[in-house]
């Protein structure tokens, strides 16, 4: 897609932030019949002679035509029966397929296919392509991968694809849940761009500009598509994961998730690792996800609607903390000491930027505003929606910023008094 490669050119540059913007990626095609085309694009990128094609039976299904569109190619498989989680068990199964082996992976599918694909990948250093089989979710061309690991969902440094496909016709088949999950996906990135902002303006946190816009105007884009989602219309559906790329893309250029999430992917992680253990599978990514956004939006507009603030010292209890994580207590230790993110954040410093960070949420599209484009879009809008008690919904917001090493406007919740 020549757009979006003019994009990735635009950053080969140094950058006021003082990141070196840079990706593995050197092609991406979009268009319609692509899956046809799959193995001439691979051998155009220079891809190995041996494949190894990762998918489960729905979306290799979905694919039709792309084992044929293989020929030349000496295709080995690994065809899970549905994989809805990455765990690093998985990771493990790929990294034995290909290492040790003059080899590239064609992931075909999307998170939960491509996320241990890329680490696996990452860890053996073999070319990887990936196919998208639906416009669902934001991370086809991260950098990172969200991967469980006995419980504990984290975030591994993986590598973008070499090369990513998509063909518009298998896009525009996917289930409408798919591509409003992907919307509510999306309409996160709003308030990872506030969290992202505060913690520049609090810690010196590395904050790109260029980077931040490229997020936004992605997703500014893509909200005034929203009545057009879940049509049946190939266009919309590459707009779409074009758009999707692009907030992956602006994750690949620094190295990490800051541009594309924020406390509300913190919470859905925190969810579903409570979900896993208990054995239930968990929701769609986007459909958890877009709920939690809308619940920080409202948050983060009451935050702003008070001109003047108090701050403290945090102060938490730590083994109420530790008895809400139950089993991934020892991890939440590890993330939390003996350095704590808030440590270096002084009050009287979140008292005497207040003024600027209720400009940041301001410039940021409103709770209304998102819940109208979410509701076009055919996303899930409440708790009820993706089945959550409430209680439980509002124990895991409580106690999320423990989940990460990072801070987060949510983070400072107990240590900002309202006036």
């Amino acid at each position: 897609m020549s757009e979006i490669l003019d994009i990735i050119k635009s950053f080969n540059c140094e950058c006021s932030c003082g990141v070196k913007h840079t990706t593995s990626i050197k092609d991406i095609q979009i268009g319609s019949g692509l899956v046809n085309k799959v193995g001439e694009i691979l051998k155009n990128n220079s891809f190995p002679n041996e494949i190894l094609l990762v998918a489960d039976k729905n979306t290799l299904k979905a694919s039709e035509g792309i084992i044929e569109s293989l020929g030349g190619f000496n295709v080995s498989f690994k065809i899970y029966d549905e994989l809805r989680v990455a765990t690093m068990n998985e990771v493990e199964e790929i990294e034995l397929l290909i290492k040790d082996r003059d080899i590239g992976v064609l992931s075909v599918g999307t998170g939960s296919i491509n996320d241990p694909c890329r680490l696996a990948s990452a860890r053996q250093d073999k070319m990887l392509c990936i196919f998208g089989t639906a416009p669902s979710m934001d991370g086809f061309a991260s950098y990172s991968s969200p991967i469980v690991c006995d419980g504990f969902k984290s975030s591994y440094p993986a590598k973008s694809p070499e090369v990513i496909i998509a063909d518009t016709k298998i896009l525009v088949s996917a289930p409408n849940e798919l591509k409003s999950a992907g919307f509510g996906d999306m309409v996160s990135k709003y308030i990872g761009l506030i969290d992202w902002q505060v913690s520049h303006l609090l810690t010196s946190e590395i904050y790109c500009e260029k980077v931040a816009k490229l997020t936004k105007d992605a997703v500014d884009e893509l909200m005034e598509m929203a009545d057009k989602v879940t049509e049946n219309d190939e266009y919309t559906a590459g707009k779409i994961f074009e758009s999707l790329l692009k907030t992956g893309i602006g994750m690949s250029f620094m190295q990490n998730s800051r541009p594309a999430s924020g406390c509300e992917h913190i919470i859905s992680h925190v969810i579903e690792c409570l979900e896993l253990e208990k054995g239930k599978l968990p929701n769609l990514h986007g459909d958890d996800v877009g709920v939690c956004t809308l619940e920080m939006l409202k948050y983060y507009g009451e935050l702003a609607r008070h001109s003047e603030i108090e701050a403290v010292k945090e102060n938490v209890n730590w083994n109420e903390v530790y008895d809400f994580y139950g089993f991934m207590a020892d991890d939440i230790k590890k993330v939390n000491h003996p350095e704590n993110i808030v440590d270096a954040v002084e009050p009287q410093k979140i008292k005497d930027s207040w003024d600027n960070i209720v400009k940041i949420i301001k410039s940021m599209p409103s709770y209304e505003k998102c819940k109208l484009a979410m509701e076009k879009a055919g996303c899930k809008i409440t708790t009820d929606d993706i089945k959550k008690d409430r209680a439980f919904f509002n124990k895991c917001v409580k106690y999320s910023p423990y989940m990460r090493k990072r801070l987060t406007l949510l983070r400072l919740k107990d240590m900002i008094i309202l006036k």
